[in-house]
């Protein structure tokens, strides 16, 4: 009976490692320290015994090694045999010689193999433990996916497809998110813990960072490097806003995001429960940066508080809404892509000198890109981009010179011709009088 039960046991062995694909070479070790730690609990030692592991033929064999002695002076039958048994083996024997006899592991008993099973399981136990870790912390920031096991209220347990568990917490659910048994599921490594040797495998689908992995795996530029996300703020399952850059001038950045007809930008938002995803051309001019953020919304004028992070936006009282956007929403992703606070102003008509003029006045002169861009940069009208020195236009719009130039020429004429004809009408007055 014993016999079969070490048949049993080896078998199982090999399954396991059939089935575990665990290392071999430490399968093999966890075994042999598995007989080791049963030997030891039941002589005091395991040095003077040789464990020889055959995953190959599914068994296994152990020889222990004692020193012959004098049959009067026996004293540890585990590590000594007495010259009268030794020369049963071979009649040459002699005192201080080494003897090496196969052991018959069924011979310790039941209560030994049943010890050995336990202590097996235990290290095997560990051994998967560690492996999980060391396999999910490589993975920690990426995609995987699971299938629904089981839906409770606080989480959704999943499993891989080694049967792995993973847990995916309500918190980090996207609030329209429904699943049932059976449905699979895409997420983010968000935190693998393996504290009081109960490893959990936390996913999420609010992070930022499930977003950026959407967009690698959507657009081939990004995942080449060519194009890069500088920002992402989200409001899972409502609104999201990305922030991207290209390093070869070739290439459109936002275009390239959102694909041919949206192609690329509707598989994301599928994924997300229809999240509303804007992306915009990044950059490190803060007033266009922050203009850029708040679109649809297009602002009259920026001041810029550099040392509080904080921005004073001023926009036409039609503009405002959309600023804002619905709860707040919009507002809210801005300040979270660009780092500042913002706040936002209604510019009323006639708020600036009466003499100034807004700069759509000059679209038959100024190439409209041109005076987006002087927008964006918090100038909304003539007087506005004048009270701005050459360089600083320059540095902050990163137009030509030659178009800055125009630019300073077409807005200065303007006022330099109210200029003549007012003095031609002081003129003319004066004249009369006399």
């Amino acid at each position: 009976m014993a016999k079969q039960e070490e048949v049993s046991l080896i078998d199982s062995f090999s399954e396991f490692i059939d089935l575990k694909s665990i290392d071999r070479s430490t399968m093999i070790s966890v075994m042999e320290e598995s007989f080791r730690s049963v030997i030891s609990k039941m002589f005091g030692t395991d040095e003077n015994y040789d464990v020889i592991i055959n995953p190959d033929k599914g068994d296994f064999e152990i020889y222990r090694n004692r020193k012959i002695v004098e049959d009067a002076d026996l004293e540890d039958d585990n590590t000594e045999i007495s010259l009268s048994e030794a020369r049963k083996i071979d009649e040459d024997f002699e005192v201080g010689e080494d003897v090496t006899d196969k052991v018959d592991f069924a011979s310790f008993g039941r209560r030994a193999i049943l010890n050995l099973r336990q202590t097996l399981a235990s290290k095997i136990l560990d051994l998967q433990k560690d492996n999980l870790i060391a396999k999910y912390k490589e993975k920690l920031g990426t995609i995987v996916s699971g299938e629904v096991y089981q839906v409770w209220k606080k989480e959704i347990l999943l499993v891989d497809e080694d049967g792995n568990e993973m847990l995916l917490p309500k918190s980090e659910q996207i609030p329209t998110d429904f699943y049932h048994k059976g449905d699979n599921v895409r997420a983010i490594v968000a935190k693998v813990d393996g504290s009081n040797n109960n490893p959990k495998i936390i996913l999420s689908r609010t992070s930022n960072d499930f977003l950026r992995r959407l967009f690698e795996l959507e657009v081939p530029e990004i995942n080449d490097g060519l194009i890069t996300i500088k920002g992402i703020a989200r409001i899972p399952g409502e609104r999201a806003k990305v922030a991207v850059e290209s390093y070869d001038d070739r290439i459109d950045p936002v275009g390239a995001c959102v694909g041919m007809k949206g192609a690329r930008i509707h598989g994301i938002v599928r994924e997300l429960r229809n999240e509303n995803i804007d992306v915009i051309n990044y950059t490190s001019n803060v007033s266009l940066y922050i203009s850029r953020a708040l679109s649809p919304a297009r602002i009259s004028s920026i001041r810029l508080l550099e040392e509080y992070k904080r921005a004073d936006v001023f926009l036409k009282p039609e503009e405002v809404s959309l600023a804002i956007g619905k709860g707040g929403m919009n507002i809210r992703l801005a300040t979270m892509l660009t780092e500042y606070q913002i706040e936002v102003f209604r510019d009323e008509p006639g708020s600036f000198d009466g003499e100034d003029i807004y700069l759509d006045e000059f679209l038959d002169e100024i190439d409209p890109w041109v005076i987006d861009i002087l927008k964006g940069i918090g100038c909304d009208t003539a007087k506005s981009v004048l009270d701005i020195p050459r360089d600083e236009l320059l540095k902050r719009t990163d137009l030509e010179e030659e178009t800055i130039d125009d630019v300073i020429r077409i807005l200065s004429a303007e006022f330099e011709s109210e200029g003549e004809a007012e003095a031609d009408e002081v003129a003319g007055s004066s004249d009369s009088e006399e």
